[in-house]
């Protein structure tokens, strides 16, 4: 099984793994596949409100950093228990609109998240690419 060979809370590149495979995968496991393609995203704004609409956050999100990781986190975490995460974040910007420290700090958000589901034992995983 794909999951097996990723340790259950990081954040990494996609490298080797196809989006389709770690869509069985998750499926497989029985965990929450989030999926966000960010192509036509070129700011963070856009990045944030991509993200909300593709992980279907409720409309009173704020589309900044803290709203994401309260999304990713507490929101979930008060719904109920959570079999585990794979979430990817395909075709991350590479512009000077979305610089090296912006997606370091929204990869830092996914990492606290990582983070945060490890300390309740429930493994979250994501993976992502740029342009």
């Amino acid at each position: 099984m794909l999951l097996q060979t990723v340790r259950p809370n990081i954040v990494q590149s996609i490298r080797a793994y196809r989006v389709d495979e770690l869509l069985e995968a998750a499926q497989g496991a029985g965990q929450h596949f989030l999926y966000a393609n960010l192509t036509n995203a070129q700011s963070k704004q856009d990045v944030l409100e991509a993200i909300a609409e593709a992980f279907l956050f409720p409309a009173h999100f704020g589309k900044n950093l803290d709203a994401l990781y309260d999304c990713m986190t507490d929101l979930v975490h008060k719904s109920g228990s959570q079999p585990g995460f794979v979430v990817v974040l395909e075709q991350l910007p590479d512009n000077a609109r979305f610089d090296r420290e912006s997606r370091e700090q929204l990869l830092d958000v996914f990492r606290d998240a990582a983070d945060f589901w490890g300390e309740r034992k429930i493994p979250f995983r994501c993976f992502y690419s740029f342009q």
